[in-house]
């Protein structure tokens, strides 16, 4: 896989991060560095931590798989694509009164995290099916959701919610998109 194919995986998987980031720099009635840096740091790591318990979790079936693997591969990063097609067209807001620390507190991080980091984990998998090394595209992915954060916090700071649900769905389109392509590579 490319670097270029790795950065579309990473920059996809990175914007279900910044749009929740959007919306809770949104929230932020004063600006925190501390707040911005540890919503930053949750999504970095759970983006990249993800992908590997799928890598660990697709390496044990990849004998059996071999032959089939590619629609497998297409079918998941499909299904990710389409999901977060999907979920733009009913993103919703993140509603905290001015007293909250929502959505920077450490268990709702935590649930964004998880949430938000879930696609890396079918993406974790799909690697593993296609005997990729995971080192290399689990640091970009964190680097990029790291600073995908920090900057979806700032806009959502100063612009207050300038771009929503539109960056969701052109993630699930360059999702589907190299789903095709690692589909067609291998039919061809």
């Amino acid at each position: 896989m490319s670097f270029i194919e790795i950065m579309l995986i990473a920059l996809s998987l990175s914007l279900d991060c910044f749009a929740v980031s959007i919306s809770s720099g949104g929230t932020m009635k004063f600006f925190s560095f501390k707040n911005l840096f540890k919503m930053s740091f949750f999504f970095g790591f759970f983006q990249s931590m993800m992908p590997v318990v799928g890598y660990l979790a697709g390496r044990g079936f990849v004998e059996y798989i071999q032959k089939f693997d590619h629609w497998i591969a297409f079918f998941l990063l499909f299904a990710v694509g389409a999901k977060m097609v999907y979920e733009s067209f009913k993103l919703e807001d993140l509603n905290c009164d001015e007293n909250e620390k929502c959505p920077f507190g450490i268990q709702t991080l935590i649930i964004l995290s998880f949430a938000t980091s879930i696609d890396a984990l079918a993406i974790g998998f799909s690697f593993s099916l296609l005997k990729i090394s995971i080192i290399t595209p689990v640091i970009i992915i964190g680097i990029v959701s790291f600073v995908m954060s920090v900057i979806g916090i700032n806009l959502g700071y100063n612009g207050k919610k300038l771009f929503g649900n539109k960056m969701e769905l052109i993630a699930g389109i360059i999702l589907i998109g190299i789903g095709l392509r690692i589909l067609l590579t291998h039919l061809i």
